[in-house]
């Protein structure tokens, strides 16, 4: 699966995608994740990318040119099952939509930054806008990191253990269960016996019992 990430500010994403699960994932060839400079397909002899807004108020505003300069050579290239823009009232980011996402080839995801992007881009070059919440950052590189680390962990083979990420929380609207490990007894601390017991079908039962009241204490609205 490709990742293509458009970013005024690419220093921000080197070390998310340079460690851990998503630089295994991109040694295994399973992910391939590109960062473009926005600052490349600019014209501007200082190589800037953001203008004041039409109508005055505070802020600066991602201009045009570059951002469709950079989506349209990409686009010529190959064709992306979504163009993402990060913006704080998109459609809200949560693991079902990461599972859709993670079903596609080719995705694109462009950073907000500043007071955000010309409206133009937005009406007429994007395919899907994503929120992390509701609140503001001071860019979309850290949404655009999130999205593809939840994305890309999906991929088979990413991870170690392939079932793990169906047992994550939310992946059947329940927040997952308490885990333990070793030692079994830490300062009188000890791990629930039934986990100890070997008996997988009740392990399960215990651990599904868990899920459901955890997630009618901390997110009912879950069930």
């Amino acid at each position: 699966m490709r990742f293509d990430i458009i970013t005024c500010v690419p220093a921000l994403l080197d070390s998310f995608f340079a460690n851990s699960i998503l630089k295994r994932a991109q040694e295994k060839g399973l992910a391939e994740v590109f960062v473009h400079n926005l600052r490349d397909y600019t014209e501007n002899r200082y190589k800037q990318v953001d203008d004041y807004a039409f109508g005055g108020g505070a802020g600066m505003v991602l201009m045009i040119e570059p951002i469709v300069r950079c989506i349209r050579q990409l686009q010529s290239q190959r064709s992306y099952d979504d163009i993402i823009y990060t913006a704080p009232d998109g459609e809200r980011f949560g693991q079902p939509l990461a599972n859709r996402l993670s079903l596609g080839k080719n995705l694109m995801i462009l950073c907000g930054h500043y007071k955000g992007i010309d409206e133009r881009v937005r009406e007429h070059f994007i395919t899907r806008e994503i929120s992390l919440g509701d609140y503001v950052l001071s860019g979309g590189e850290l949404p655009a990191a999130v999205m593809a680390d939840a994305i890309i962990r999906l991929i088979p083979g990413v991870l170690s253990d392939e079932t793990s990420a169906l047992t994550d929380s939310f992946q059947d609207n329940l927040i997952a269960p308490p885990v333990y490990t070793r030692p079994a007894d830490f300062e009188g601390l000890k791990v629930p016996d039934v986990l100890l017991s070997g008996h997988e079908a009740r392990i399960q039962t215990w651990r599904f019992e868990q899920s459901l009241e955890r997630t009618r204490q901390r997110r009912p609205d879950l069930l």
